[in-house]
């Protein structure tokens, strides 16, 4: 099978719109996402709606979780506690319920889903090096992928025995300096893998966050990736 991975959309349903209609030309067989639906933008009821009708498998993301109110926000930055105190006062009962149904983890077909890392993942710890890897590899089965988000930054990291760390960048908040729409496809059969970059209506992604009073520096990041 062909597998979209999409993470990170947070709130951003221009970008979304794009990356899920290039998932379709590309026919993939199968969405996975790996959470963090909401946060930062100002469209999580409708992206949180695309994302339970579209996809596979959803686990949960922190900023999800943190909504939800499991995970505490008072280990986020100002402007995502902003963002998160405004999608509280807007999700639809039935949006947070689906949020709140959502696992932490998914495995299937060779495949691990997790939003921040393979070991303690409600930690939400951060890899972004491969020495950072080297002790989730052991959290993983035999032969396994694990497909995460959480840094926004698009890398694979092999432990040379068979497992794979793929981070599949961010759908609505990259941060590696690409303001374009990333996300990941997966060939289960070839184990090929393919990182997507789309540009999307970012002004239009931008305006709405300013409509909604959202924290400027929001709206403003979008545009240069970061």
């Amino acid at each position: 099978m062909r597998i979209g991975i999409i993470s990170d959309i947070h709130a951003n349903l221009e970008a979304l719109a794009v990356a899920l209609r290039r998932l379709d030309s590309e026919k993939a067989d199968r969405v996975y996402c790996l959470g963090d639906i909401v946060g930062y933008g100002a469209n999580p009821n409708e992206c949180v709606e695309k994302v339970r009708s579209l996809c596979h498998a959803t686990v949960i993301g922190n900023h999800d979780d943190a909504l939800i109110g499991r995970t505490s926000a008072r280990y986020f930055n100002s402007y995502a506690r902003a963002a998160l105190d405004w999608t509280a006062r807007v999700i639809t009962d039935e949006n947070l319920a689906y949020l709140t149904s959502l696992p932490l983890t998914r495995q299937e077909d060779g495949l691990y889903l997790v939003h921040a890392t393979p070991a303690e993942p409600l930690a939400w710890n951060y890899i972004l090096h491969p020495e950072d890897a080297r002790a989730h590899f052991e959290a993983l089965p035999p032969k396994t992928v694990a497909f995460i988000g959480h840094s926004h930054v698009p890398v694979r990291f092999d432990d040379g025995a068979g497992r794979s760390i793929v981070n599949v960048g961010s759908v609505g908040q990259p941060r590696d300096r690409d303001p374009r729409a990333c996300w990941a496809v997966y060939d289960t059969e070839s184990g090929t893998l393919q990182w997507l970059r789309e540009v999307y209506p970012v002004q239009e992604a931008a305006r709405k966050i300013r409509a909604a009073n959202l924290p400027e520096f929001l709206a403003a990041r979008l545009f240069i990736g970061m």
